[in-house]
């Protein structure tokens, strides 16, 4: 007995122990959280470089949740700015006095292909106020060096690669993995290019969809060799030539070609940067973060008026319900919009759209208030990434689309998904199945068995009335005939520019020509800008987010760029009802 308490009182001083430190690593945490997020004023000083560095993905905006930027190793935050910071702080350094120039650091680049765009259209402006910039890194993917062209002065490391190759899709099937378990999908859609379940159903791309990538990757690859090449003063055929021989072969290629303009170590290019600025030996190249720049008080650029311009970001997939950090829920970008219709101060709304879709029944409440805002409201939707499906349901009632030229959108079709798994619990698992019901449908789409010819007709009938709506939608919110739309819906995908050609989309812009339409279209000539949805105060979100965020952020971290493909597969897990999604993703190499 003596022995048993003996070791009854060391667990519970181990665990007490255990529990004081686990307190005081949480409380180093949060405060180390809480001062690198601060909002403290930063002194800029005379002759500073902005410092670019994009080592982290982008996303739509700011987040003010320290705990999505936590370096598990160090148990700081990576300060990245969100779309929104970046080009508000370009837009400043233009006219800052203290700003001389612009560094890019393009180490591990991390972005979307359309939020590429709106960077490198940023930056082309600053280029107007005669400010330099340059640009520096040992390896440069597409992404990073269609950001780069538009430097000054390019620098690669001597032993440094340059990728120019051209774009890819790649589509993932599990036709195969199915087989395999037994497991039968059961698929019915609306729309001959809607091809998302194709992943379950081929193990290769058909007819139909290889066409209909063709029709919106070549649009974006010209355009990105056209932009490219302009910037860099080669002809646009020798410059695709370039990618589609691989000619760059190593950093003395991508030099005697012209795709950089001086090879030099980072010492060495330190020296150039010092140069530029007026320095000279051990003077100190004196470089500000964009974290830290978001800081310095805006000269010259007050934000007067009490009418205000709306942007509700809609990013990610479509879901019934309040949705998540990775998710646009129904209720929540509902709420958004009713805030901002009904606040007097409010006159405009743009709507950020970057979204592949989802449900087709939280997309419509969506629509719904977008349709009660135009009412009273200029509305105006800024396209992202990728504004499919679904994201162009939500997008269609606005009284003008804008969008990046690759821009992804389109993909009016609805498709409806099951599973039946009866044969993997039998043969697999050895488990079977029996029920009692009281009326023909109750267990439709339970999962456990095969659907009849009957309850696959009920199911089509819905998909085509889905589809029907949002055929009528489009057709009603664009002012096209509705069979106009039928032409070019059938699920198809297309490009920014394609999709103004066909009437999709009105103009080819980022966020900010949004914002300056939506301002033209109300009148306003002095505004501010009021963000939705409001974010969770940071502690809050730290709290209630703590386990999901480390586990999601562990896991990106050990997958790296491959965490895309874990991504399809968790959205593909939790696919519920009626769709309106696609499954596109074009990316830089």
């Amino acid at each position: 007995m003596k022995q048993f308490f003996k070791f009854l009182f060391a667990s519970m001083l181990g665990f007490i122990l255990a529990m004081v430190v686990l307190f005081v690593l949480l409380i180093g945490i949060v405060s180390t959280i809480v001062s690198s997020s601060g909002k403290d004023e930063v002194t800029l000083q005379e002759g500073s470089v902005l410092h670019m560095k994009f080592n982290q993905p982008i996303k739509e905006r700011t987040s003010e949740n320290p705990f999505e930027t936590l370096d598990i190793g160090t148990f700081r935050a990576k300060q990245q700015p969100g779309l929104n910071d970046i080009l508000d702080e370009l837009s400043q350094a233009k006219t800052d006095p203290n700003i001389e120039g612009i560094y890019l650091d393009l180490q591990n680049f991390q972005a979307g292909i359309a939020s590429t765009e709106e960077i490198r259209n940023a930056l082309k402006d600053f280029k107007k106020s005669g400010k330099f910039i340059y640009s520096y890194s040992e390896y440069y993917t597409q992404g990073a060096y269609y950001l780069a062209s538009v430097s000054d002065k390019i620098y690669l490391n001597p032993q440094g690669e340059l990728v120019l190759n051209g774009l890819e899709t790649k589509l993932m099937f599990l036709k195969g993995t199915l087989e395999k378990l037994e497991i039968e999908p059961q698929i019915i859609r609306h729309g001959k290019y809607k091809s998302a379940i194709e992943t379950f159903t081929r193990e290769d791309m058909s007819p139909e969809n290889r066409t209909q990538i063709a029709g919106f990757i070549n649009p974006i690859w010209n355009h990105l060799v056209t932009e490219m090449a302009a910037s860099r003063k080669i002809d646009a055929t020798r410059f695709n030539t370039m990618a589609d021989s691989l000619m760059a072969q190593d950093a003395e290629d991508a030099l005697h070609l012209g795709l950089v303009d001086k090879l030099a170590y980072f010492d060495q290019f330190k020296t150039d940067l010092l140069a530029k600025i007026g320095g000279k030996g051990n003077s100190e190249l004196k470089l500000i973060s964009m974290s830290k720049y978001n800081k310095v008080p805006s000269i010259g650029k007050s934000k007067i008026g009490k009418d205000k311009i709306a942007i509700i970001y809609a990013n990610g997939d479509i879901v019934s319900g309040e949705g998540d950090e990775n998710s646009m829920g129904s209720d929540k970008i509902a709420e958004a919009i009713h805030n901002a219709r009904t606040d007097d101060k409010v006159k405009a709304i743009v709507l950020r759209v970057n979204s592949p879709g989802g449900s087709a029944l939280a997309s419509d409440v969506i629509w719904r208030e977008v349709v009660l805002a135009k009412k009273t409201k200029k509305v105006v939707v800024s396209m992202g990434d990728v504004a499919a499906s679904g994201g162009y349901y939500i997008s269609c009632a606005a009284d003008k689309i804008v969008a990046e030229p690759n821009t992804i959108t389109g993909s009016i079709g609805v498709f409806g998904l099951m599973f039946n798994a009866e044969n993997m619990f039998k043969n697999k698992l050895g488990i079977t199945f029996d029920s009692y019901k009281t009326g023909t449908y109750s267990d439709i789409g339970s999962g456990t068995r095969k659907m009849t010819a009957g309850e696959m007709l009920i199911i089509q009938r819905s998909i085509d009335k889905v589809y029907n709506t949002f055929t009528a939608r489009v057709a009603e919110g664009r002012k096209m005939k509705q069979a106009d739309v039928d032409s070019i819906a059938q699920g198809r995908v297309w490009s920014g520019v394609d999709a103004k050609k066909i009437g999709l989309v009105d103009e080819l812009g980022g966020l900010p020509d949004a914002i300056a339409l939506a301002a033209k279209l109300a009148n306003m000539s002095e505004y501010r800008i009021k963000e939705l949805p409001e974010q969770e105060e940071p502690f809050k979100a730290l709290m209630n987010d703590l386990s999901n965020e480390a586990e999601s952020r562990f896991i990106e971290i050990k997958l790296g760029d491959d965490y895309k493909y874990f991504n399809t597969a968790q959205d593909l897990i939790k696919i519920r009802g009626i769709q309106t999604r696609n499954f596109y993703n074009v990316g830089f190499n």
